[in-house]
């Protein structure tokens, strides 16, 4: 088990491309006992995705949790909102929506 900072990049997730399985070193994999901390490079060459059974080579790095979607190249451009997580996206997406829909209801109790 190794320790590292969290936006280390030894920490990043890792996606199968085969079934969309996200193996993420602090939690690990309970199915074939992997503790958590387990870094995907240290993961024994015996281990499968618990989904679909593909080898680790089928997996792609996805970074770590709660980075900013994208292209990190693209991170600079638009009006600030490519350096969102996509937790923040969906707070500004939905609570946009939110906003609007009760300004529409709002217009019922004009006169």
């Amino acid at each position: 088990m190794t320790t590292e900072t969290p936006d280390s990049p030894a920490l990043d997730r890792y996606e199968c491309r085969a079934c969309g399985y996200t193996y993420e070193p602090t939690k690990g994999d309970d199915r074939a006992q992997i503790a958590p901390g387990t870094l995907f490079a240290e993961l024994p060459a015996t281990w499968r995705c618990p989904v679909c059974s593909a080898r680790p080579a089928q997996f792609e790095n996805i970074g770590p949790a709660g980075s900013p979607s994208g292209f990190k190249e693209n991170l600079g451009y638009g009006l600030g909102v490519n350096t969102l997580t996509p937790g923040q996206k969906n707070l500004l997406i939905f609570g946009g929506l939110a906003i609007a829909f009760l300004l529409f209801m709002s217009l019922y109790g004009l006169q």
